[in-house]
C-alpha cells in the first residue's frame, strides 16, 4: 500500500520517469550533421602531421566528401604506376583517375573518371541527383551513358575510389608512412607543408580488432586466394617521396608516392613497386559539369541476364525503373523486385 501510495503521489505531483525523459531527448534532439560535414569540422593541425601518426592517417585517407567540405570545388587527377615482378616475369600496368569536384561534398555534383594501359575504364557523373554511368572499353554499349535510377550507393564507391589513391598507397604500405618537415612552401597559390616521406620502422597497429573474414561453403575462389596472400605476406621494403598539405584546410594538395613492396609465398620471391602522383588544382573553381544530352534509360534486368532467364522461361512480369514489362502492375517480380 505504500509503494502504491508514492507511485499515485508521484503521478499527481508531476514526477518524470528519467528513461521517458531520455528517450525524448533523443527523439526531439537535432538531427546529427552528416558524416563528411561533421569530419570536415574537425580540426587537423596539418603542421603536427610528423609527430601524429593519427593526424597524418586522417590526411592520408580523407574522403572526396569530406575533401570539398573542407576545400570547396577542386580538380583532383592521379597517375598509379603498378610494375610486379615475379618469377622472372614482369608485368606492367598505368591507372589513371580523375575528379571533377562540383561545391557540396555530402551531395554535390561530380565527374568521376578512371582508365589503365588494359582498356579498362569508367566514367560516372552525379548532376543535379541523377546519376548516369558508362564503361569506356567495351563492345556492349561502349561510350554511351546509362541512367542509374536504382543508384544504391554505386556513384559515391566510385568517386571514393577515383580520389583514393593515396589512401590506398597507405593501406597496402601498412601505414608505416613517416613524414618529416622541410617547412612551407605556395603551392596552388596557397601556403602548404611540405613533408618528405620514407618507410617507418614498425606497421601502424590498428586502432580496433576486425571480425574474421567470412569465407564462402566451398571455399574461395583461385583470384581470391591469391589476394588474400599478398595480402597477408606483403613487406613493405623501400619508400620515398614528398607530399604538400593545405595549411588552412589539411587537405593533400600535391604527392609523389615511390615504394616497393615483397612477397614471399611458396619459395618464391615476388616484388610490387608502385608510383603515386596525385595533384589538386583549380582550387574553389566550379568545373563544367553538364548531364549528358543522350544517355540509355536504366534497366531492371541486363539484356545479357534477360535473355538468359527468358531462355528458362522466366519472364519479366512488372515494370521497373521505367522499363515496360508484360505482367499485370503490382505483380512481384521473379527476382523480387
Amino acid at each position: 500500500m505504500k509503494r502504491s501510495f508514492l507511485i499515485a503521489l508521484c503521478v499527481v505531483a508531476g514526477c518524470k520517469d528519467p528513461v521517458d525523459q531520455a528517450a525524448k531527448k533523443r527523439i526531439f534532439s537535432p538531427e546529427d550533421p552528416p558524416q563528411a560535414v561533421a569530419a570536415a569540422s574537425e580540426k587537423l593541425p596539418p603542421e603536427e602531421a610528423a609527430a601524429s601518426v593519427a593526424i597524418s592517417r586522417r590526411i592520408f585517407g580523407m574522403d572526396a566528401a569530406e575533401t570539398t567540405e573542407r576545400i570547396g570545388p577542386h580538380t583532383y587527377g592521379a597517375t598509379i604506376t603498378w610494375e610486379w615482378t615475379s618469377a622472372g616475369k614482369n608485368v606492367r600496368l598505368k591507372e589513371s583517375r580523375e575528379l571533377l569536384s562540383g561545391p557540396g561534398g555530402v551531395s554535390g555534383d561530380f565527374i568521376a573518371r578512371m582508365s589503365n594501359t588494359n582498356e579498362q575504364g569508367l566514367e560516372v557523373m552525379r548532376i543535379g541527383g541523377k546519376v548516369y554511368a558508362r564503361s569506356t572499353y567495351g563492345k556492349d554499349g561502349a561510350g554511351k551513358f546509362r541512367q542509374r535510377l536504382r543508384d544504391r550507393g554505386m556513384a559515391e564507391r566510385i568517386r571514393q575510389e577515383a580520389s583514393g589513391a593515396l589512401r590506398d598507397f597507405d593501406q597496402l604500405f601498412q601505414g608505416r608512412l613517416k613524414l618529416n618537415a622541410q617547412g612551407t612552401s605556395s603551392l596552388e597559390g596557397r601556403t602548404a607543408w611540405k613533408y618528405v616521406v620514407t618507410l617507418a620502422d614498425a606497421p601502424v597497429v590498428p586502432d580496433s580488432k576486425l571480425p574474421p573474414l567470412a569465407t564462402p561453403k566451398n571455399g574461395a575462389d583461385e583470384t581470391t586466394k591469391r589476394r588474400q596472400a599478398f595480402y597477408e605476406a606483403r613487406t613493405p621494403r623501400t619508400l620515398q617521396g614528398e607530399v604538400y598539405v593545405d595549411a588552412a584546410t589539411s587537405v593533400m594538395l600535391k604527392a609523389r608516392l615511390d615504394g616497393r613492396i615483397g612477397v614471399k609465398a611458396n619459395d618464391t620471391e615476388s616484388e610490387l613497386h608502385l608510383v603515386v602522383e596525385s595533384a589538386l588544382t583549380n582550387i574553389g573553381k566550379t568545373p563544367a559539369l553538364e548531364a549528358p544530352k543522350e544517355f540509355l534509360p536504366d534497366e531492371d534486368k541486363p539484356d545479357g541476364i534477360a535473355a538468359a532467364l527468358t531462355r528458362f522461361g522466366i519472364e519479366r512480369k512488372t515494370a521497373d525503373a521505367g522499363v515496360s514489362g508484360t505482367g499485370a502492375p503490382g505483380e512481384p517480380d521473379d527476382d523480387g523486385e
